[in-house]
């Protein structure tokens, strides 16, 4: 069979898009599975972090589902979201939608280029939870904020919370985020562990001046990535409870695949958070792969999207400049 595929990125964190909404192609979720593990893997023609499928809804404009490199299926995933926002957007010739995703429906917006000539798009990071039992986390009290777990880092405090993907949010020192702890504490939590059934994913967050943030996350499913989109709505969270940053406050987030831009709304007890960024476009291909034996296809037709690229290349150029200034000094 033929696929059209759209390569995408948000932040660096990039996808493939596989379009459904008007005709479904009835996988199993074991078919999108080794579908997933085959196009994603970088040894391959393509590779990439996951696959965004992108079906109707009877609920919303659209329904995304999630899978990353692995195989294994995402509840959310912020970057990928906003990939997923601007292809219904433009596809239905919209500039607000609602994605269905698989435990909530969100709102999408285009927004004003956060950096020239950059298409960019607010999406709504929510639930959010600090009840252990929703990421889950097994230890004996029913939350986990700014506390030390001696068998993870005798010096490191964390943050455990659900946006719905779990996170494990620590803000850190330059010399802690330069050291090994990170990938060591990341390897443990998404092994076998007392702790984490399901894995979890792992940030670690360096303060900036002027309100910004240093984000690096080690993803369960990944592993390290540019960028992980509700990591870093996560972490501009927990800056807020710790007074780092401010509620309702834009927040300059930087990572290794560029910044973005999250707000943080408080009310009551309540949380919601928009991120806000690129959502780029790099090439679209066709491919001819048997669903079967997705291990072997072949790709024709490619056409990449080089001035987004550019224009992308330049965001990353002054993201880099900034933080090798910040984190080095």
């Amino acid at each position: 069979m033929k696929l059209e595929l759209i390569k995408c990125h948000g932040s660096g964190n990039d996808f493939f898009i596989i379009d459904e909404m008007e005709q479904s192609f009835g996988w199993s979720d074991e078919e999108r599975a080794k579908l997933t593990i085959s196009l994603c893997n970088r040894g391959s023609e393509l590779g990439a972090d996951g696959i965004l499928f992108i079906l109707a809804s009877e609920v919303a404009d659209a329904k995304m589902r999630v899978f990353n490199a692995d195989g294994s299926e995402a509840s959310m995933c912020g970057n990928g979201l906003r990939c997923v926002a601007r292809y219904v957007c433009e596809k239905l010739k919209i500039k607000e939608a609602t994605i269905d995703t698989m435990k909530v429906t969100l709102h999408v917006s285009k927004e004003s280029d956060i950096y020239k000539d950059i298409p960019t798009y607010k999406v709504e990071i929510s639930p959010v939870s600090f009840d252990v039992a929703t990421l889950p986390l097994h230890i004996n009290q029913h939350q986990l904020v700014n506390e030390k777990m001696e068998d993870l880092s005798e010096d490191i405090a964390f943050t455990a919370l659900s946006v719905p993907n779990p996170h494990l949010v620590a803000i850190v020192e330059k010399e802690q985020m330069q050291s090994d702890i990170q990938e060591e504490i990341s390897l443990y939590v998404n092994g076998e562990n007392d702790y984490f059934p399901d894995g979890v994913n792992v940030s670690f967050v360096k303060p900036l001046p002027e309100g910004g943030i240093f984000v690096r996350t080690y993803e369960r499913g990944v592993g390290f990535t540019n960028a992980c989109g509700t990591a870093m709505s996560a972490s501009s969270l927990v800056t807020c409870l710790q007074s780092i940053n401010t509620y309702e406050q834009p927040i300059e987030v930087y990572n290794n695949g560029g910044k973005v831009r999250c707000i943080v709304h408080k009310q009551n007890d309540s949380f919601t958070i928009d991120l806000i960024g690129n959502a780029s476009f790099v090439y679209q291909c066709t491919i001819e792969i048997d669903i079967n034996h997705p291990g072997t296809f072949t790709v024709d037709n490619s056409e990449e999207y080089i001035e987004e690229m550019m224009q992308y290349a330049k965001l990353q150029q002054e993201a880099s400049a900034f933080l090798t200034k910040q984190l080095n000094a």
